[in-house]
């Protein structure tokens, strides 16, 4: 039995060629690159979604919905978490008395948490859970669950959300079967505590919406619907909201700039810019200033090449190893067929160039019967490792007769030796050295002023009178300073330890913040020691000490310092206020993880302020040498006593230097934020830290960046 088609009308033929191109359109175009929400967080605009930046980014986004102002630094230490910093400018509510705040917008500080519970799959979607405003005054905070899953060029999410993001209360909360407490959220206090009181608490609010990459590339659209009726707004500030719908759009300049504007609550027009880049993929900027290495022995055809040891020009092989290699050479000396050269690494950032530079200047100046070189890295005048390379191997790597993962097998990392040597050269130890310098200090969100800095010229100098022991010294004149702004003296039921820094900062222009003796030994094969007296930085001067135990190839090290401190005057000339105080913290160190390394450091003693307690960082540490991380201090002080913030916390970045200039440098650049500047939890600030300085006890930085030894 035969049967007859349907005739294909224009119709039905336009109707299928418009699937089959929608069908098309929908496998060829991308699905959407996750972008930042209003409040930084990757998300859409008011609401966030499952999805998270690339593993190491940082961006900061500053966003305008009225009446708000947002400033928001988002990181990604983790692929699956993702923290965030803000300030939100409130334009109409003040800061404090206009005595004090002048017409100062209201700002508010707070942190955000999000962390990814399981990754999509072909049915499943990408899942997440977040906090809002943890840990800061509380106002906008809120707790949440969502999913998002992708449909070809759309990127679909729903969540359920208590407090600030669900405010709309779409339904009971279902823990308040449990407890009736849930059934209504307290309003937030503002206290900086960790608003654990609220969490989870009231109704429900539901949330969603969907982003379309179009199929111009840099555009994307995006509509949401908002959990929040913003009828129970912060400070009584109520918003009109005409429609729960949100329509936006994001578009990329370019991979580190994205524009956002969007139409909000049926009557509020958003604009925002987003400034991003990934400090674990940030390789080295070209170092068009740095010496070209050294040919092997092959490469200079043996022009430097001296018969035997005797016939070496030390002094020269050590200029050059200096001016190529970055290595000040203290020592040079044999054992058997190996020669050793003791030095501080001076100027590359990673272990592995220094050794590779140095490697082809030795290869080209001594003789045959040499078969390894080893460098022995010192920092500070102590020995720190002893890194040994085999010549044969590195000769042949570096004309392209074996791979890298072969030459690793023929690199020895060991603790510094203490056998036999014999003396080849000992280089005269330069007694001085010293140069100017830009220095800056800031203050973000205070009530007086939301930023108050100062700008300064310094000069440091050290005097060596050993090679482990030094005199140090920086002085200080004020460029720039508008810290007379700083009126605002925080309630403190504790010893003014840290908010005098008004009064440190503008008495004098011209300063001595540091003049410091200190000495430094290696006290056995893995235990390290140092002793310092002075002026140890703008407030406090004293005397004190360090201990600390790093075996070589360990995840883990421990460690002590002990302190008695007394504050110094306001000018930071060299007399002292009455106050003094014993401080000291012992301290446990740990790297956890081999793919992704985790550094965490518990430190437990007594403060400035003779408060006891213990103060927990952790910190990601890339591969390539960058670090975000966060801490947080608590003591036996109250949160009464403490003030605004309930305990000390804060987060840090570390970036070096090397990634930006055209010359090679182990210098860095560090970013911390404090959201408080209080007194509780407050420690020294010490100018040479042992852990630091033992930094090179780390192999797996070493052979993680191998790849360099031949640049």
């Amino acid at each position: 039995m035969h049967h007859r088609l349907p005739p294909l009308t224009p119709i039905r033929v336009g109707i299928a060629l418009l699937s089959l191109s929608i069908s098309a359109a929908l496998q060829a175009q991308t699905a959407p690159a996750p972008t930042a929400s209003d409040w930084g967080g990757i998300g859409l605009l008011q609401t966030p979604t499952a999805r998270m930046a690339d593993e190491g980014e940082i961006a900061f986004t500053a966003s305008h919905t009225s009446p708000y102002s947002r400033y928001n630094v988002v990181m990604q230490p983790l692929p699956w978490l993702e923290g965030a910093f803000r300030y939100v400018s409130v334009a109409n509510r003040r800061y404090g008395p206009e005595w004090l705040s002048g017409d100062q917008n209201y700002k508010d500080k707070s942190i955000d948490v999000k962390l990814r519970l399981w990754q999509e799959s072909r049915w499943i979607p990408e899942v997440s859970a977040g906090f809002r405003d943890l840990g800061g005054t509380g106002l906008f905070s809120s707790e949440y669950l969502v999913a998002s899953k992708r449909f070809g060029a759309f990127d679909a999410s729903l969540g359920l959300a208590t407090g600030y993001i669900g405010n709309r209360g779409d339904f009971r909360n279902p823990l308040a079967s449990l407890d009736d407490r849930f059934e209504v959220r307290p309003r937030a206090q503002g206290t900086g505590n960790l608003n654990s009181d609220g969490m989870f608490r009231g109704p429900v609010g539901v949330f969603g919406g969907v982003s379309y990459q179009t199929p111009w590339e840099p555009l994307q659209l995006k509509l949401e619907y908002d959990g929040n009726d913003y009828k129970r707004e912060p400070q009584n500030n109520n918003q009109r909201q005409r429609t729960p719908f949100n329509f936006g759009a994001s578009y990329a300049l370019n991979s580190n700039v994205q524009l956002h504007a969007a139409w909000e609550r049926g009557d509020a027009l958003m604009l925002a810019i987003t400034l991003r880049g990934n400090i674990a993929q940030a390789s080295a900027t070209p170092k068009l200033l740095d010496p070209v290495p050294a040919p092997t022995l092959r490469e200079s055809q043996g022009t430097k090449q001296h018969a035997c040891l005797d016939d070496v020009d030390w002094p020269t092989l050590a200029a050059e190893l200096e001016d190529n290699a970055g290595l000040r050479v203290s020592r040079i000396s044999q054992r058997g067929q190996e020669v050793i050269v003791s030095g501080e690494q001076r100027r590359f950032f990673y272990p592995a160039q220094g050794l590779g530079r140095s490697g082809r200047l030795l290869d080209a100046t001594l003789p045959d019967e040499i078969t390894w070189f080893t460098v022995q890295s010192t920092r500070l005048g102590a020995p720190i490792v002893e890194t040994s390379l085999e010549r044969q191997a590195f000769a042949e790597y570096a004309d392209h007769r074996i791979e890298l993962s072969q030459l690793a097998g023929h690199i020895e990392m060991a603790t510094p030796a203490q056998q036999r040597r014999t003396t080849l050269y000992d280089a005269p130890m330069k007694r001085f050295d010293g140069g100017f310098n830009i220095g800056y200090q800031q203050s973000v969100g205070g009530p007086d002023g939301f930023i108050l800095f100062q700008v300064a010229g310094t000069y440091s100098g050290n005097l060596h009178f050993t090679r482990n022991t030094w005199l140090t010294g920086t002085l200080s004149y004020n460029a720039y300073n508008n810290y007379d702004r700083f009126r605002y003296d925080a309630p403190s039921r504790l010893p003014r330890v840290r908010t005098n820094i008004r009064r440190y900062l503008t008495t004098e222009d011209l300063t001595l913040p540091n003049l410091q003796f200190t000495t430094v030994h290696q006290l056995g094969e893995d235990l390290y020691g140092s002793a310092y007296a002075g002026l140890f930085e703008s407030m406090y001067g004293g005397v004190g000490g360090e201990l600390l135990y790093r075996p070589l190839n360990e995840r883990w090290a421990i460690g002590a310092e002990l302190n008695w401190v007394k504050q110094r005057d306001f000018d930071q000339r060299f007399s002292f206020r009455d106050y003094s105080v014993a401080t000291g913290h012992a301290s446990l160190y740990y790297q956890w993880g081999s793919e992704r390394k985790i550094v965490s450091v518990v430190s437990a003693g007594r403060y400035l302020a003779k408060d006891w307690g213990a103060t927990l960082s952790v910190s990601r540490a890339f591969n390539n040498g960058a670090s975000i991380g966060a801490y947080a201090t608590k003591t036996d002080v109250s949160s009464a006593d403490f003030g605004e913030g309930s305990f000390d916390k804060g987060i840090f970045v570390s970036i070096p230097f090397d990634f930006m200039l055209p010359r090679s440098t182990r210098a860095r650049a560090n970013f911390a934020w404090t959201p408080l500047y209080r007194d509780g939890g407050a420690r020294l600030s010490r100018s040479y830290g042992l852990y630091q300085m033992t930094s090179e006890r780390d192999p797996d930085f070493f052979f993680r960046n191998l790849e360099v030894i031949d640049k």
